[in-house]
């Protein structure tokens, strides 16, 4: 299994992100075919209380890399990608990984 991560940095206008992404973004990534699953964190602090590095992840689960490619070049997911960078191209960084399962 692997993921698609993306890493958000804070905002400067938090509701209209929120809006953005909430009513706007998620329901075309949810679109992608062969998503397994979707996770999406708000952070609120670090384990000392300080203010987090990033606002927002979201984790978005597939079969295989070959299954996560087709979904980013698929229709839904190039309208996902287009979205997501006309509101939050400065404050997404994104990242692939293999899930081990528990370690």
């Amino acid at each position: 299994m692997v993921k698609l991560t993306a890493l958000y940095r804070q905002p400067e206008e938090v509701q209209e992100f929120e809006t953005r992404y909430f009513e706007g973004h998620l329901p075309l990534a949810r679109k992608m075919p062969a998503l397994l699953k979707m996770e999406v964190t708000r952070f609120t602090e670090t384990p000392m209380g300080d203010h987090p590095p990033y606002y927002l992840q979201a984790d978005l689960y597939f079969a295989s890399k070959e299954a996560l490619d087709a979904a980013m070049k698929s229709p839904e997911g190039r309208a996902a990608a287009k979205d997501v960078m006309s509101f939050a191209g400065n404050l997404v960084t994104m990242i692939v990984g293999d899930v081990k399962g528990d370690a």
